[in-house]
């Protein structure tokens, strides 16, 4: 992976203490990975303000983010399979994209409308994808019809965007804002920006015709399950204002992290699927398309709730993120849901979960 680096323009951002952790903690992996061979590369079905779409995302493999190599958020692990040595060549990436298209080629019928890009840091960064490969990337799906592409705000920027606009796509720069709640983004998840940097970011994009999709955590460390719950209802009610299409993840236990360090140690339990039943339910009627994609549901390092209505949950779930009809959830239910409740009303220490 990328060596942790503190001497970086992100230096001085975020918790010190924090990201002297996150870089003991990451410093750890030792394995390495191929700058040929994308990350991960799969088919799904997204739900777009244009309609539900066979979708292909794609995880480049780059030289990893630049705040996880300094520290980063304390949830996130995605630096880990990241190539050593902090870049990754053009001719490297392409060759993924290229693996990427191979896949797509034997397990789809048809080229996918939608295509969704990201490498675990922002891929409008020059340093983990060169501006070379932006525009290559940007004319090799020209004759798709929508593409996501992920980045921190700072990045966001007219000319970027204007490659891929110039193709006549529909452009969506997601960003992993986390929350609405700076406090929380800060002294829980260690990301250095701000809400207002978010809003400027999607002023920008919108200027040249692009969308906003905004990321959400659904419980980071350091918060009840109530309050998580009640922070991400509101977030979802004030990224609505500014983002077509809003996505909630479960927050995960990822190796080589420090909510991994607090799980170890009975610090930590990955939220209920009921809380996030709940906050869609409670939020179906903002004005933006409202999803989530609980990962690894049902194992102990994932959401879960009692083991026996895991899959059953998961699967409303995956079921209002295509139709966004709230009515779903009635369909489930599961006697854990009463013990769900009552860690809602008697949980009060962040560190110390009722149940796990």
């Amino acid at each position: 992976m990328s060596t942790p680096d503190p001497d970086v323009y992100e230096q001085g951002r975020g918790m010190d203490a924090h990201n002297q952790v996150m870089r003991g903690i990451r410093a750890r992996n030792q394995q390495t990975y191929d700058p040929h061979e994308p990350t991960r590369v799969w088919l799904d079905e997204d739900n777009t303000p244009s309609g539900v779409h066979q979708s292909l995302t794609i995880i480049l493999n780059t030289g990893g983010c630049r705040w996880a190599r300094a520290g980063g958020c304390t949830m996130c692990g995605y630096v880990a399979e990241s190539v050593d040595g902090g870049t990754v060549s053009h001719d490297a990436l392409i060759d993924q994209i290229e693996a990427c298209l191979e896949h797509e080629r034997e397990h789809a019928d048809a080229p996918a409308d939608l295509i969704k890009i990201y490498t675990s840091g922002s891929f409008l960064d020059e340093r983990e994808v060169p501006a070379q490969t932006r525009r290559a990337i940007a004319s090799t799906f020209a004759d798709r019809e929508r593409i996501v592409v992920e980045s921190l705000p700072d990045f966001v920027d007219h000319e970027k965007l204007e490659d891929f606009t110039a193709t006549g796509l529909d452009v969506d720069v997601a960003i992993g804002l986390e929350t609405a709640t700076d406090r929380v983004r800060h002294d829980c998840i260690n990301k250095y920006f701000d809400f207002e940097d978010f809003r400027r970011a999607s002023e920008i994009a919108s200027a040249v015709g692009a969308g906003i999709k905004a990321y959400l955590l659904m419980k980071p460390p350091f918060l009840t399950e109530s309050e998580a719950v009640t922070d991400m209802k509101r977030s979802i009610r004030r990224c609505a204002e500014h983002a077509h299409t809003v996505s909630m993840n479960p927050t995960n236990v990822q190796r080589h992290t420090m909510v991994e360090e607090l799980y170890h140690e009975g610090g930590y339990r990955p939220p209920w699927l009921w809380s996030v039943t709940d906050v869609l339910r409670e939020t179906a009627d903002v004005d933006a398309i409202v999803v989530s994609d609980p990962v690894g549901h049902g194992s102990d390092r994932g959401p879960h709730n009692c083991g026996e209505c895991d899959d059953r949950v998961q699967t409303a779930i995956k079921d209002f993120d295509l139709r966004q009809d709230p009515s779903v959830f009635e369909q489930v239910s599961c006697d854990c849901k009463l013990t769900w409740n009552a860690v809602m009303e008697r949980e009060t220490a962040y560190g110390n979960p009722l149940l796990h």
